[in-house]
Parts: C-alpha cells; structure tokens; sequence
C-alpha cells in the first residue's frame, strides 16, 4: 500500500509540473524577462510569436502591419458563412467547442488580439532547432497562403504544426512530444498495473459484477503490462 502511495504522488508530481501542453522552450528565465518587458519587441514581417496561455503556448506568423497569422480552433465557420461574424474575437466558447469538433482555421487578427495581454516571445524557435528557417518574406507568404478552414487536433495538428510547418518546411511540436514522454512515462511504470487493478475491483466491489466493469478490469492492466 505504501508503494502505491508513493506511486499516486510521484505521478500528481509529474503531471504538476508537467504545466500540460506548455512549451520545453519557455525557460525560467525567458519568463522572468518577459515579465518585466514594458514594450513589445520590434517585429519583422515572417517573425515567429508565441504567447504564454495559462497551460500551453499558443503560436503565431507577423505578417506586419500590426497583424498575426495564426491557426486557432473555431466552431463558428461550421455554424455559419457570415464572414463578418466569424472575423470577430474568438471567445473561449468558440474555441472551446471549436476544439471539441476538431475544426479550426488559420485567420489574421491584431498583434492586440493575438497576445492577449500576455508578453511576445520572437524567434526563439530559431534557437532551439537544427533546421535553418526560410527567409522572413517566404514565412509570412506561406502562412498567408493557408489562410482558412482547417481540421485541428490537439496533439497532432495546432497552432504549433502551424508556424513550424511555415518557418521551417516541417510541421512539429514540442509541447505534443513533451506530452507524449509523459505518457509513456506513467504507461512504462508497472504500478499503473497494480494502480488500475485495483480501480478495477473496487469498481466491481461498488456496482457489481458486469461487463462494464469487469472487461476494464482485466483489459486496462493487461494492456499496461503489455505495454510496459
């Protein structure tokens, strides 16, 4: 019991550090500048931004004059084709619901609009990749050019894949590998086993013997134990 204990807190331990979804590249001390930045960087047409959210990073392409490409999940381009409409502010019900449709779209909003009270971080991709990026002029041309609807997945095709796939020929994502590491790391522990059969018995204990208990019960530490 003891070992399941320390196994439950070292896993809470991680997934609260782990901050889901936000950037490996967003170091303690970026953060500490950042905090203390009272002006918004000098940008160039074809910068790559990125902006702190509350648990993940969201991304974006200047394409100058004061504007931000950038794919962001939308359910309004599915409920309507009123191109005014759907050009205003997303709100977080919009995102929210447009996450859950897996729809989203690649549109131009205000530097204001993009950062959304949160400090610009530029370029700093730059830094941290071995792929050399095109020129600024052919980053903001191909973000422009995918300008619309866009199906969207939340670990395999976002904001991220967007600007990576416009600044350096590759869509990738380090939040989605820093995920995905985590995940494995609990799957590959053989706790979890023990963790999920138990879940399992006491499931069977409360409501009974039944398929809807009993299958996960055997199915779920079967699989860890494979996988593991």
């Amino acid at each position: 019991m003891l070992q399941l204990l320390t196994f439950l807190v070292e896993k809470l331990s991680l997934l609260s550090k782990f901050k889901l979804f936000e950037s490996i590249w967003l170091y303690s001390e970026d953060r500490e500048r950042a905090a203390h930045r009272s002006q918004q960087p000098q940008l160039r047409r074809g910068d790559l931004l990125e902006v702190q959210r509350t648990i993940f990073t969201h991304f974006g392409i200047y394409v100058g004059d004061n504007k931000v490409a950038h794919l962001i999940p939308d359910i309004l381009p599915v409920l309507t084709k009123d191109s005014k409409l759907i050009s205003t502010v997303i709100t977080n019900k919009r995102l929210i619901l447009g996450c859950i449709y897996k729809c989203a779209t690649v549109r131009i909003d205000t530097l204001e609009d993009f950062a959304y009270g949160a400090n610009i971080l530029v370029n700093r991709m730059d830094r941290m990749t071995k792929t050399q990026p095109f020129p600024n002029e052919a980053v903001a041309k191909r973000a422009e050019t995918l300008m619309g609807a866009f199906p969207y997945s939340l670990l395999w095709n976002n904001c991220e894949h967007f600007v990576t796939y416009c600044r350096y020929g590759c869509a990738a994502s380090q939040q989605t590998e820093k995920f995905c590491e985590g995940l494995k790391s609990i799957i590959r522990d053989q706790r979890s086993v023990i963790v999920t059969g138990l879940l399992g018995i006491i499931s069977i204990i409360c409501f009974g013997m039944a398929p809807l208990t009993t299958l996960p019960t055997i199915l779920i530490p079967f699989t860890l134990w494979m996988a593991g």
